[in-house]
């Protein structure tokens, strides 16, 4: 069952592709003042940043992509739905940042090498780039804003893009105001700076990404919040191979529940619901949860995988038990390696001295067999027809 509704999953679109469309005209409106600036003022930081700017257009398309896919229903192809997307573009947004970074420092280690430093008196690129400064800062908190709101990481990533678009326009003004006050090299030390601490925003974010590919676990708190919600359960005695990994802004979670070894199959079920609605209940990020339904520790016990299944299991029993009363049901319980047989007989036939040499007699048969296990008799009052 599909932890989020419909209208959840809309919204979500919805502020994801409404902050992705702002930038993308942000970034297009602040790429044509910087180019024009920057030519106008014959700053060559400047022109660079406005192609900066351009690219960002690229990583806006990506987001907006993910954005819609990410949204979709299960599908055939994707029956587990398309969280993966979001990762994937987590994932790319890293590697950009990464890109960008080493872009800042190779353009500074350039001009360093040539001389070409951003002509004194550029005013119009001063203007042009503080006005980046500001608009770029302002995108980075309206979509920080928004990504916290719907619980988006690429949307996340996306806000630390355009800070590192802030941070780069910083540099080309450092850059600037460096030349007008002499001090050329100063725009090339803080491109270094800067380059670096854009690196390790886009590791931080492309490791985090690799984490969900290769399914990491849930955090160790918010797994521990899962096995407290799980134990209190009416019914479950204990749990284990607990599992959880990330799916985008989602994540699923399987679990093995001891309970009762000779509970009914509804209850046992019953047993499953409750936990998968408290589970969810608990961790708001598990959306899709697997509950294995266990009569013991299948990780310690003796393995029951060999063991005959129920049309095998009554044709041996029936050899064994050649003269049984008519009218009889036979249960049998998988446990401890071996096969426990419960045998219901109709109440009429109930007599005690009788039921114990019954017993007796159908646990001796079986003894041949190691296969199976305890022999219970027990006896039903059969409904009215």
């Amino acid at each position: 069952m599909n932890g989020v509704t419909t209208p959840m999953l809309e919204e979500r679109t919805r502020a994801s592709q409404r902050v992705t469309l702002v930038g993308a005209v942000i970034n297009l409106l602040l790429s044509v003042l910087k180019l024009v600036a920057g030519w106008l003022a014959g700053s060559a930081a400047l022109v660079a940043d406005g192609i900066h700017s351009l690219s960002d257009l690229v990583s806006d398309a990506l987001v907006w992509f993910a954005a819609h896919h990410a949204a979709q229903e299960p599908d055939e192809e994707h029956p587990y739905g398309h969280g993966r997307f979001e990762t994937a573009a987590t994932l790319g947004l890293g590697i950009l940042l990464g890109l960008v970074a080493l872009g800042i420092v190779w353009d500074a280690v350039q001009r360093v090498s040539k001389g070409d430093y951003p002509s004194p008196g550029a005013l119009a690129a001063v203007w042009a780039a503080a006005i980046s400064i500001l608009a770029k800062e302002a995108l980075y908190w309206y979509t920080i804003l928004t990504a916290r709101r719907v619980n988006s990481r690429m949307l996340a990533a996306n806000a630390w893009h355009h800070r590192s678009d802030a941070i780069s326009s910083i540099v080309v003004l450092l850059g600037i105001l460096g030349a007008m006050a002499g001090w050329p090299y100063l725009d090339a030390v803080a491109a270094v700076v800067v380059g670096a601490m854009v690196a390790k925003i886009g590791w931080d974010l492309g490791w985090e990404a690799m984490q969900e590919l290769v399914d990491a676990a849930l955090d160790p708190e918010q797994v521990r919040a899962a096995e407290v919600a799980i134990c209190s359960v009416d019914g479950v005695r204990s749990i284990h191979m607990l599992r959880t990994r990330r799916q985008g802004h989602q994540a699923a979670a399987d679990v093995h529940v001891q309970v009762d070894p000779r509970l009914s199959v509804s209850e046992g079920h019953m047993i499953s619901i409750a936990v998968e609605e408290r589970l969810k209940e608990a961790v708001e990020a598990i959306n899709d949860v697997t509950v294995h339904i266990d009569p013991e520790n299948d990780e310690v016990g003796p393995p029951c995988c060999n063991l005959p299944l129920r049309s095998e299991a009554l044709r041996l029993l029936r050899g064994y038990w050649p003269d049984l009363p008519e009218g009889h049901d036979i249960v049998l319980h998988y446990l401890s390696g071996r096969i426990d047989v419960d045998l219901e007989l109709p109440l009429a036939r109930c007599d005690r001295d009788e039921a114990v040499a019954l017993r007796e007699y159908l646990q001796q048969a079986l003894e041949v067999d190691p296969r199976f296990g305890d022999v219970h008799v027990k006896y039903r009052l059969d409904a009215p027809e």
